[in-house]
């Protein structure tokens, strides 16, 4: 048996640049991270030689091409397996709640697959077959953002440039500042998921109309990075909420009157600034908030569960691998 942990993720700015039909026009970048919230994809040997797929469903196949899970069954595909496996799925977090759980499970499970055939791969080449699969075979209206830092992990810029050479630049931070950063990021289940894509789609076809707003993301996200470089942390949450403004204008049901609401709250309490995370419409909610005001923001939104979450330095590893 092998167990594959991969990282989900928070991005904090830049979304919706790392979408191919803007960033080969006008570059792109984000500042994202790895949590401490993970996907974990175990593979292992079957005695017959059918395919069983765990998740929140369970399927019991003959074929690869029978199998309903799209991202998995694209991964065998991809990889070449056809018969005698197992696989599960089991994530920390619900699926649509915005923590790119979609690009975690590609990538955890690419890196599941080809370990199993005894295979060394890049993270570099992992995160470029979850953006095949995604983006090119199954036509997903997403960016590819989510599996760079799946299989990077760490807190890292990612620049998208025209030419379609993706690079990441990892964030080295004092042990202070991170710890800073640690109490002053606050962040908030809403109770709510949803399928990004329907948000997502509506995104993309509004690009011709939103490239300013997105010039404007790009420009922000790559200010966030100078702020940070000197440790002017404060200025990320100022900058959280120019960002989400401008977010907003993306698409119709990024958020919504309850949405609204909590923001409001929360910035009536002291924080600074925050977002919905991933395409937005539900799951969570991040907050910059001041420490000397954390008690007051928790107490405006005491009615939400909170989920206490630390950076990640690693991407998709294996955790275990164990061969009769």
């Amino acid at each position: 048996m092998i167990i594959i942990q991969t990282p989900l993720r928070i991005s904090l700015f830049g979304g919706g640049t790392d979408f191919p039909d803007f960033y080969k026009q006008e570059g792109g970048l984000v500042l994202s991270t790895a949590i401490d919230k993970y996907i974990f994809v175990t593979i292992k040997q079957r005695f017959d030689d059918k395919l069983r797929v765990g998740y929140t469903e369970t399927e019991m196949v003959d074929t690869v091409d029978a199998i309903r899970h799209e991202l998995i069954r694209e991964a065998f595909r991809l990889t070449g397996i056809t018969r005698g496996v197992e696989i599960t799925t089991m994530s920390d977090i619900p699926a649509g709640s915005g923590l790119g759980s979609s690009g975690t499970v590609t990538v955890g499970a690419l890196h599941a697959m080809h370990v199993y055939q005894g295979h060394s791969v890049t993270v570099e080449a992992l995160a470029k077959e979850a953006c095949e699969i995604e983006i090119n075979r199954l036509k997903k209206p997403v960016g590819v953002q989510d599996q760079y830092i799946a299989a990077y992990g760490g807190l890292r810029l990612i620049e998208f440039p025209a030419n379609g050479r993706i690079t990441t630049h990892p964030i080295y931070l004092s042990d202070a500042l991170i710890n800073s950063l640690y109490e002053n990021l606050i962040v908030f289940y809403t109770g709510k998921t949803r399928k990004s894509s329907t948000i997502l789609t509506e995104q993309k076809s509004n690009l011709n109309d939103s490239l300013p707003v997105l010039r404007a993301i790009k420009d922000i996200a790559q200010n966030a990075y100078r702020e940070l470089s000197i440790g002017n942390i404060n200025a990320l949450g100022h900058l959280l909420h120019k960002s989400w403004e401008l977010k907003k204008k993306l698409a119709s049901k990024i958020s919504d009157p309850s949405i609204d609401d909590l923001y409001r709250n929360a910035i009536k309490a002291g924080a600074l600034g925050g977002k919905i995370t991933g395409a937005g419409g539900g799951g969570f909610l991040l907050l910059y908030c001041p420490y000397e005001n954390r008690a007051a923001v928790r107490n405006s939104l005491h009615y939400l569960r909170e989920l206490p979450i630390r950076f990640e330095p690693d991407g998709s590893k294996v955790i275990f691998n164990y061969r009769r």
